[in-house]
């Protein structure tokens, strides 16, 4: 099985290989700070997704770490500033333009990626986008997770599928590449629901995906609910055949972030098997290639 990988995607745009520096904004959540709830989605971490960022330090600071990080992997030295814990458009405008200018800034960093809600884009935070992404690319990435409502209101995600929808059209007119999180094997879902959750991102027009492991993080109320036995988490032969299947409904054109998520080892319940990224990563393309 082909799919268009993250790595072919920059190697057109920007004629090399490029990565990803993870950062910390300082954001919070609609979804934490009583705007919409206290508690987050069940399997948000304290971290707000954000295990892999720097923080506690300043923008400048955190660059220079996260280069420091891949720097024996990138002889090209080019970087995308990745936004990535809690919800990065969820401010004033004039911080989030500040914030924004300064992570694009370096000569070495040739694009911006902001992890999102999509019912934090509002219109000035849109127009901002638009204006920056004159001076270099910016995408938008966005937790849609899933389509079917049940799963929406088990995982006290805040929004309807709707809002999804109008965010992405109006990324899509503002000229913003958009990056659509989906989440596999959440509880009470199956394959198929997966692959329709897919489905629906790319009619909605989604121009990449990334793929996610229901992966279980200590202190969250999934764990609480993975401890009662409440669900299972999936096998690593199951998470492939789902993943093989929600690929199958991707056009050529659609970009693949992530075939898979991993939480921070420390802070993993379950499954344990994920923790061996790269034997998962190995398996998983192993399993499409031969399909």
């Amino acid at each position: 099985m082909t799919y268009r990988t993250l790595n072919q995607h920059y190697q057109e745009k920007f004629g090399c290989k490029v990565y990803k520096l993870a950062l910390d904004g300082g954001f919070t959540c609609p979804n934490r700070d009583g705007t919409l709830g206290t508690g987050g989605c069940v399997f948000c971490s304290a971290r707000g997704g954000g295990e892999f960022a720097e923080g506690g330090e300043s923008l400048r600071d955190q660059l220079a770490r996260a280069r420091d990080r891949v720097r024996s992997k990138n002889r090209n030295g080019k970087y995308i500033a990745y936004f990535q814990a809690f919800t990065n458009t969820y401010g004033p405008v004039e911080r989030l333009e500040a914030l924004y200018r300064a992570a694009m800034e370096p000569e070495d960093v040739v694009g911006l990626a902001i992890g999102t809600r999509p019912d934090c884009l509002e219109a000035p935070v849109v127009a901002l986008l638009e204006k920056l992404n004159r001076i270099k690319p910016v995408s938008v990435e966005l937790g849609l997770q899933t389509v079917h409502e049940k799963t929406i209101r088990y995982i006290r995600r805040g929004y309807v599928n709707q809002v999804y929808l109008d965010a992405v059209a109006r990324l899509k007119q503002a000229g913003i590449e958009v990056v659509t999180h989906i989440i596999l094997g959440l509880p009470g879902e199956t394959m198929e629901m997966a692959a329709e959750t897919t489905r629906q991102a790319v009619a909605a027009g989604t121009d990449g995906v990334k793929f996610h492991l229901l992966h279980v993080l200590t202190g969250t109320d999934l764990e609480q609910d993975y401890r009662a036995g409440k669900f299972r988490c999936l096998e690593l032969e199951e998470y492939a055949q789902w993943l093989k299947v929600c690929l199958a409904v991707l056009p050529p054109e659609v970009v693949v972030h992530r075939i898979t998520g991993d939480g921070a080892k420390r802070d993993l319940v379950a499954p344990l098997w994920s923790a061996d990224k790269k034997r998962v990563l190995n398996y998983l393309n192993r399993y499409l290639a031969q399909s």
